[in-house]
């Protein structure tokens, strides 16, 4: 069996994202006890920062039954010129799986899957987070029951953990997703239009404006990311100032809950108090933001078996 990869959430078919969601609560339901990668080696390549992601991964692995080796930002010879290419050609013949973190061109990616021996799996490139939608999926699917009508209001930067969130929501039908983006710092028009085209298939909105005063009524989940994400920066000196209207405040979580109370609060973490959200939002009754974080360990797991060891019970 070829390997499956998660390069791009784009790759996915609607059966196959929505397999690794329902997978994921599954995961939480069993508390990771699945030894599906027993005698397989999975590889942790981080070029960047990570706490939530890298764990999860590192965990998920483990409690996989995968036996686990890490790689540091220096440690591997592309440091001293070796190729991607020749890097993924070395590694396949050793390793099952590799999880990579790099917040620069995600073409490494794409790269690095082009052989069927080793699954890549992006933990995070300059242009998507496709781990993180899943395990934002997951979380939702788990809190609601459902995911087929959602609507999710997304404020802040157009950046990797956006672009994620649109490609994944494009697929399910009734979903909407809202962007409101400072203007300048919006979602890569490429992706857009990706995003909106699978929409259109699949009876999905993408919308954006970078107006904050267009806050929609009666979402379903709040969300944000913070300012100064992993690897970006801004064009503006000032951009503080153009970023502060998005922030998630107590009045925006008002504005925007259902009045039935069910509205929650998203955040991908790690967040910074007083810029992109609130600490009364972060730490009140609507955040499930920290619930969300503990996911990304069960849909890191998901991800894992199905690249490796493929859809479980027949499924998918």
């Amino acid at each position: 069996m070829s390997k499956r990869h998660l390069v791009s959430l784009g790759d996915l078919s609607p059966d196959e994202m929505n397999y690794l969601v329902d997978r994921g609560v599954r995961m939480r339901e069993l508390r990771g006890v699945a030894r599906t990668l027993e005698g397989k080696t999975v590889g942790i390549w981080f070029r960047k920062t990570s706490t939530r992601t890298r764990t999860s991964f590192t965990v998920g692995a483990q409690k996989l039954g995968a036996d686990i080796i890490s790689y540091g930002p220096t440690d591997l010879q592309t440091n001293t010129g070796e190729s991607i290419e020749d890097t993924s050609r070395v590694l396949s013949g050793f390793l099952d799986a590799l999880v990579v973190r790099t917040a620069e061109d995600q073409r490494e990616m794409t790269v690095l899957a082009g052989q069927d021996s080793m699954s890549v799996v992006n933990a995070m490139a300059d242009l998507e987070h496709p781990s993180q939608a899943l395990a934002d999926l997951t979380t939702m699917k788990e809190h609601f029951g459902r995911l087929e009508g959602l609507h999710v209001l997304y404020m802040g930067e157009g950046n990797n953990s956006a672009t994620a969130l649109a490609l994944a929501l494009a697929k399910i039908p009734g979903a909407r997703l809202t962007l409101l983006t400072p203007p300048g710092y919006g979602m890569p028009a490429e992706l857009m239009e990706r995003a909106r085209a699978d929409a259109a298939v699949h009876g999905a909105v993408i919308e954006e404006s970078h107006d904050a005063a267009d806050l929609p009524r009666e979402v379903d989940v709040v969300y944000t990311t913070r300012w100064q994400t992993t690897g970006s920066s801004k064009a503006h000196e000032d951009w503080r100032e153009r970023f502060a209207p998005f922030a998630v405040t107590p009045r925006i979580m008002r504005d925007a809950s259902r009045a039935d109370g069910t509205t929650v609060f998203m955040h991908d973490l790690p967040a910074v108090r007083g810029e992109e959200v609130e600490g009364e939002v972060l730490d009140g009754p609507q955040s499930i933001a920290f619930r969300q974080a503990e996911n990304k360990l069960y849909s890191a797991m998901a991800v894992l078996e199905w690249c490796v060891a493929g859809p479980q019970n027949g499924e998918g």
